[in-house]
């Protein structure tokens, strides 16, 4: 048993998130930032939208058995572009199955499986950098937290403990770990050695599984402290970091509590465009801000040593 933190369990939950037109309650700020960016993109209307329903089952290929405890998003991407064209035609006769047909772009991705991935991977990077690299240091750290208490937590109270809290569908009972919306039982020697546990932000309403033999099962979990992912985090430093930063690059990055394009940080503040441009390029040389493209326009965020300086905490 080993913990993962991956990029692709956090595109497919958060795609079907947005998705379902509905306003989350714990996800909403992130919601109305990020849903009018993924509709002016079109990706609502291409192939991910065809993949990942509103509900049911995703396409295992989606979802590469992590090689390590932090894959990278390439990592991920050059795992489903290696998958084998029978494992994608399995993977979407199990999703015609359960919706009643294909889309007509997923009709032509199982003709085409290899010729058709390339544009796949294409979507889910124009999504990663829309909906989730410019929040990815705010998430990482929430899973990265998850993963060291449940690590403290089998070394304390042993591996029974730990199944036995992720979430209360699932238990841990006569040495068989059990979940409640599972209907088939599944043996040992069917899912395949190990078990990778996997925390998520997105997978609040429950947990999700991958079983595909000889590859260990994935099972990942809503992980602990997402109700306060989205909160306003106070800069308590700004004072001692502007004697260093100055005050204009200061100011940028407390404006910076959620990911802002030079245009938008230049009306807030009342700093000039080319001011604000020049003081982000040294933020970011500086390793204090990260840069996204979406669009026509770029979207800078706080990096998590940002975040440390202003919170007074070690980076």
């Amino acid at each position: 048993m080993r913990f993962a933190v991956s990029p692709m369990w956090e595109v497919g939950p958060s795609f079907r998130l947005l998705a379902s037109g509905s306003a989350h309650p714990v996800h909403r700020p992130w919601i109305e930032q990020v849903r009018p960016r993924v509709a002016a993109a079109g990706l609502d209307r291409g192939l991910l939208a065809e993949l990942i329903p509103p509900s049911g089952y995703v396409p295992d290929f989606l979802n590469p058995s992590p090689t390590g405890p932090a894959p990278t998003l390439a990592e991920e991407l050059a795992g489903i572009l290696a998958a084998p064209d029978a494992r994608v035609r399995r993977d979407l006769d199990r999703l015609r199955e359960e919706q009643g047909c294909l889309g007509p772009r997923l009709r032509g991705l199982y003709a085409e499986p290899q010729a058709r991935r390339q544009r796949i991977v294409e979507e889910i990077e124009t999504y990663w950098e829309l909906a989730l690299a410019p929040y990815w240091a705010r998430i990482r750290a929430v899973l990265d937290a998850d993963v060291f208490h449940r690590a403290r937590q089998v070394a304390e109270q042993g591996p029974g403990r730990l199944l036995d809290g992720l979430h209360p569908s699932l238990s841990w009972d006569d040495n068989a770990l059990r979940l409640a919306w599972r209907q088939r039982e599944l043996s040992r020697k069917a899912a395949g050695a190990g078990l990778v546990l996997i925390p998520s932000v997105f997978t609040a309403r429950g947990p999700f599984t991958r079983v595909t033999p000889p590859e260990p099962p994935q099972l990942a979990y809503p992980a602990r402290g997402i109700g306060a992912l989205w909160e306003p985090r106070t800069a308590t430093r700004t004072e001692a970091v502007a004697a260093v930063l100055g005050r204009s690059r200061t100011r940028l990055l407390a404006e910076l509590e959620t990911p802002a394009s030079t245009t938008e940080l230049a009306r807030r503040t009342g700093l000039s465009p080319s001011g604000v441009s020049q003081y982000l390029t040294a933020l970011r040389d500086a390793g204090l801000v990260s840069a996204h493209r979406a669009g026509r326009s770029v979207l800078y965020a706080r990096t998590s040593v940002a975040e440390s300086l202003l919170a007074g905490g070690s980076p």
